[in-house]
């Protein structure tokens, strides 16, 4: 998302029925803020649950226009997790059948469908929105769309739910934004015992982030990561493994062949790391996608992207992991300057 044609907000207002629909935000993150949200275009690619997790809250938050992509069917599986699709849509589009839900969630969003597959969008296609989410897709994908987004200076974001595990990624790029920052000074007279209060200054910051590629060259073997992992877990690993998985097998691990995929997971785990503290039993739920999990990752990824769009805040540097053995989420820097 271009700075310049972000900040190009002239002539840019709101409706009485927005003002009012908006009052909280408008309150909490300010009208600039909340202006540029109503010119953003976003597509998200991947209507699983995090996927509709994703869409609600973008929706919610008052964005131009959201393009929903997919080209995959409504299976029992996405039940677990995806509350945008009816339970009568087997078999359907799930892009198509999100659609009906997604527009009841905020009438001002213009919201369409497009039952397309992601590897046949092309880089004019990818021009026309501020900000590109990418989930279920592999490696190969997000790395073709995450470059296509740097040539045009279009925010990106990638993310992932398995099971209990997810994680979340942004190619910010070069972003800048504004942030709160809380600082002590002095109210009292010369001469007098030194008073101090706290106010709150608005300092412009610039962050320069790497390519989605420093995250998957990232030496996961390197002794001083290994030496890491065993304060904050393995979650880095078990996102290396399972992207493996989807490249290899052009799926993600099913519960109808739980036994085999495992197995798998543990060959490709030996496979691409020579220590972990990566146990077997982490691989025990990474079937579907659990709705808590979905619900987590995919907050805290729209989360990022409502940062980004408005200006407001420090986004996260750059990976966040929701860890299933410990049930907290943290953030790993990666690559970034």
């Amino acid at each position: 998302m271009d700075d310049q044609k972000n900040d190009n907000l002239n002539g840019v207002e709101l409706t009485e029925a927005e003002n009012e629909l908006y009052d909280r935000q408008i309150r909490l993150w300010g009208l600039e803020s909340q202006k540029r949200l109503r010119t953003a275009k976003i597509l998200v690619s991947g209507l699983c649950g995090i996927g509709a997790e994703v869409t609600k809250n973008i929706i919610l938050s008052g964005v131009h226009s959201v393009i929903l992509q997919d080209e995959k069917s409504v299976t029992e599986e996405d039940f677990c997790a995806q509350f945008l699709v009816p339970r009568t849509a087997i078999g359907q589009n799930r892009a198509e059948a999100s659609i009906e839900r997604a527009r009841a969630l905020n009438p001002m969003v213009e919201i369409s469908a497009d039952t397309g597959s992601l590897a046949s969008k092309n880089i004019e296609y990818f021009a026309e929105f501020d900000v590109v989410v990418a989930i279920g897709a592999t490696n190969k994908e997000l790395l073709r769309v995450d470059n296509i987004c740097r040539e045009k200076a279009i925010k990106f974001f990638c993310g992932d739910v398995w099971g209990m595990f997810g994680y979340c990624f942004g190619d910010l790029q070069e972003h800048t934004f504004v942030e709160d920052v809380v600082k002590h000074k002095v109210v009292s007279k010369p001469n007098e015992k030194v008073k101090t209060e706290l106010i709150t200054a608005a300092v412009q910051r610039t962050l320069n982030f790497p390519p989605l590629s420093s995250v998957l060259e990232f030496d996961i073997n390197a002794p001083i990561f290994q030496k890491k992992l065993k304060r904050t877990g393995p979650a880095l690993v078990l996102m290396s493994v399972l992207q493996e998985f989807r490249e290899t097998c052009n799926r993600d691990p099913s519960y109808k062949t739980r036994d085999a995929d495992i197995g798998e997971l543990k060959r490709i785990r030996n496979e691409i790391t020579r220590v972990s503290t990566l146990s077997d039993e982490y691989f025990e739920n990474v079937f579907a996608q659990a709705s808590p999990s979905a619900a987590v990752v995919g907050g805290v990824m729209s989360q990022e992207i409502i940062k980004v769009v408005s200006k407001k805040e420090a986004p996260h540097c750059n990976v966040f992991l929701f860890d299933p053995d410990t049930c907290c989420g943290f953030v790993e820097t990666i690559g970034l300057n």
